[in-house]
């Protein structure tokens, strides 16, 4: 299985039989790597509706019939729009044909914005589990620290943890170090910075951080075989 990271907090999951984007925030994003033409996601999960996450979800979902996963507001929005939805809660789980997803829970905003000035609501962020082909891997999503974190990491080993480090939106370096600890992932990998101005960050200062000394920083394309 290849995990790479693609800028920003878009992640993609190769198994042995599918495709898997998260936050697939492509278009308008300067550190992503990839052409929507060229993604064909058997399954897409989104953390929340911010448009740095939804991103180009209904465009590749349409186009590849994929699966769409996220929390159960934002998967109804998103079946509105036509596309093959499956709606989930924080602390629930469900096991798919490529493994199994759990929601964890993850403290920021919510909302789309659309051009009447207004904000659609589409319910709570989420961070994500996934467990396929006897590996797990942690996509926090957008989050400021919470001390459950250290339940996540005691109720289900982590093999692959991608935390936000940006500060000013969720953590930032100091804050997800210490999530590290917590999670006790045996590799940790830093995403949701320097996309922006207000979330530039060097990633080294939270590698160097890390009491467990387990941290990779992957550029836009890296990977990481599990």
């Amino acid at each position: 299985m290849i995990v790479s990271y693609h800028g920003h907090s878009v992640v993609k999951i190769q198994s042995k039989d599918f495709t898997i984007l998260l936050d697939p925030f492509i278009t308008g994003n300067s550190n992503c790597d990839l052409d929507v033409s060229q993604e064909h996601p058997d399954v897409i999960i989104v953390t929340h509706g911010h448009d740095d996450h939804l991103g180009d979800t209904i465009e590749l979902a349409k186009k590849n019939n994929s699966l769409v996963i996220g929390n159960f507001e934002l998967a109804t929005y998103l079946g509105w729009q036509g596309l093959n939805t499956h709606g989930m809660s924080i602390g629930g789980s469900y096991e798919f044909d490529f493994g199994k997803v759990k929601l964890t829970p993850a403290f920021h905003g919510t909302g789309l914005k659309v051009d009447n000035q207004e904000l659609i609501y589409l319910g709570m962020p989420a961070g994500v589990l996934i467990t396929l082909e006897g590996h797990t891997i942690y996509h926090a999503g957008d989050t400021g620290l919470f001390s459950d974190m250290k339940l996540i990491g005691d109720r289900q080993p982590i093999d692959l943890a991608f935390l936000p480090i940006g500060d000013n939106f969720t953590m930032g370096p100091e804050d997800a170090a210490y999530a590290a600890e917590l999670l006790s992932a045996k590799t940790v990998v830093p995403i949701h910075y320097n996309t922006f101005p207000p979330i530039k960050q060097d990633p080294n200062q939270f590698i160097q951080l890390l009491k467990n000394k387990n941290g990779k920083i992957l550029q836009p394309g890296e990977a990481i075989e599990l």
